[in-house]
């Protein structure tokens, strides 16, 4: 489909009408989006950007393309449809739907790159209730990158955007934040990054690894201890909770905290209030409670594991975080963010001084493979793979002989020769429904099969009414 033709935009001063109704003046708008530090814009309900403040034109302005009478996804995605005809959720849709606000975490074109962008669209309305015009405003999302970082979170897939945008709602709150999640799915890093969004920024980040200390320990370390408290006590020791004040304490695996201290971690919730080991003062507690763990919390209040009102005390606003096997088009990403990890911290030695990069086929075996270690496993595949590519380009026979082996069987052979696409012959429906059916890589890979672009695909998987 060819991208529809920008509609000159009204010049400062003009109006405009909305089917003889009210009229909105341009420069009025202008006046009002500079008020705001953050990027904003006006859109007619044919999606065509009316006016822009500064934020806006510094942050996506693009040198020779001006914003100004252009469709509002050709300027954010490079699509030629609305974003609900390319597979996304489309906030001009739901706004129109309830005559209100609606909410959506994006991912834009900028001058920079890709980039997350928290994006709240609001109805303008006339005396008739009808929308006339919207603003949207953006924030770009610094706690995950888009693409290849070296540090902190990663992603682009669906499931990945899901738990960032959850991150966002609550990063302002008080809320008790538990992050659910397998192993190895970056459980510390969503803590950290929610921790940084969040108004104690600038405050300690204490992190408890509720798995790695002892039932004998665990008060002592949490709250501290009184001087002679117990043998060895030759002085008082702040704990955990005081280092934590006015920060954010993550209690990692809170899961595996023993049943005799689940009912002082609950007093401590409900009360605000602790005291020493040892002590008599009781001492106020101020910080923001984050919770991670992989075990089933509710099996285990069954069985008389967890304690009950302990779990609704944490489970305020959970989080799932997605298993690496539930964000396949994210792993090319995570590929390339983790040997910029490695080549930095590696960089200087001899055997790493190639730049490190991976092969397509050995790209594909890591996209075939379900990665039951999710993040960390993968980590761990590729710091292995780095030591046996002396020329620094990974290939199939660097990967690990488990993964190797899992993805063969757990790609099957695709029941279409690649020649048939190779030929360029049309494609019947029954066909791509056979390998939607059977493709086992991601929407990227069976799109380059089939020699289509990712939107084409989607709009055909969409007619066809497959998943």
């Amino acid at each position: 489909m060819k991208s529809s033709k920008a509609t000159p935009a009204p010049a400062p001063g003009a109006t405009i009408s909305a089917a003889g109704h009210e009229t909105l003046d341009v420069s009025t708008l202008v006046s009002f989006l500079e008020h705001d530090s953050e990027p904003m814009i006006v859109l007619d309900p044919d999606y065509r950007i009316l006016a822009a403040n500064t934020a806006y034109q510094r942050q996506f302005g693009v040198v020779g393309e001006p914003h100004l009478g252009r469709k509002c996804y050709q300027v954010s995605h490079h699509y030629d449809v609305p974003c609900d005809q390319a597979g996304e959720h489309c906030p001009m849709k739901r706004a129109l739907e309830l005559h209100g606000p609606d909410r959506v975490l994006h991912i834009h074109h900028t001058p920079r790159g890709p980039e997350h962008v928290d994006v709240e669209l609001r109805p303008i309305l006339n005396t008739e209730h009808q929308v006339i015009a919207y603003v949207e405003r953006l924030s770009t999302v610094r706690s995950a990158s888009a693409q290849p970082s070296a540090q902190g979170l990663v992603g682009r897939s669906a499931s990945f955007n899901e738990a960032i945008s959850a991150l966002r709602r609550v990063a302002p709150s008080t809320l008790p934040v538990l992050l659910l999640g397998e192993s190895g799915t970056g459980k510390e890093l969503f803590a950290r990054a929610l921790h940084e969004a969040s108004e104690r920024a600038q405050r300690p980040f204490v992190v408890v690894d509720c798995s790695g200390i002892t039932e004998t320990l665990f008060e002592s370390e949490l709250f501290g201890y009184e001087k002679g408290a117990f043998t060895g006590a030759v002085a008082r020791k702040p704990g955990l909770i005081e280092t934590a004040q006015g920060g954010t304490l993550f209690l990692d695996e809170i899961g595996d905290v023993p049943l005799s201290m689940q009912v002082k971690l609950l007093r401590l919730l409900e009360s605000g209030t602790f005291r020493r080991v040892g002590g008599i003062e009781t001492l106020r507690a101020d910080f923001r409670l984050v919770a991670a763990t992989h075990k089933p919390l509710r099996v285990m209040i069954d069985d008389g594991r967890f304690r009950q009102d302990l779990y609704y005390r944490i489970s305020a606003f959970p989080i799932k975080l997605p298993a690496v096997r539930e964000r396949i088009d994210d792993i090319a990403l995570l590929v390339d963010s983790i040997l910029q990890r490695i080549q930095n911290a590696h960089g200087k030695t001899s055997r790493s001084r190639n730049q490190l990069s991976i092969d397509p086929s050995a790209l594909a075996k890591l996209e075939a493979y379900s990665w039951p270690g999710n993040i960390r496993e993968l980590r761990n595949a590729l710091d292995r793979a780095c030591l046996l590519a002396d020329d620094g380009v990974i290939r199939m026979e660097n990967l690990p002989p488990d993964v190797v082996r899992a993805s063969a069987t757990a790609m099957p052979q695709i029941p279409i020769s690649l020649g048939a696409f190779a030929s360029h012959r049309k494609i019947t429906d029954d066909e791509i429904a056979q390998l939607v059916a059977s493709f086992r890589g991601t929407r990227k890979a069976l799109a380059a099969y089939l020699g289509m672009s990712e939107r084409t695909l989607y709009r055909k998987v969409k007619q066809l009414g497959l998943t």
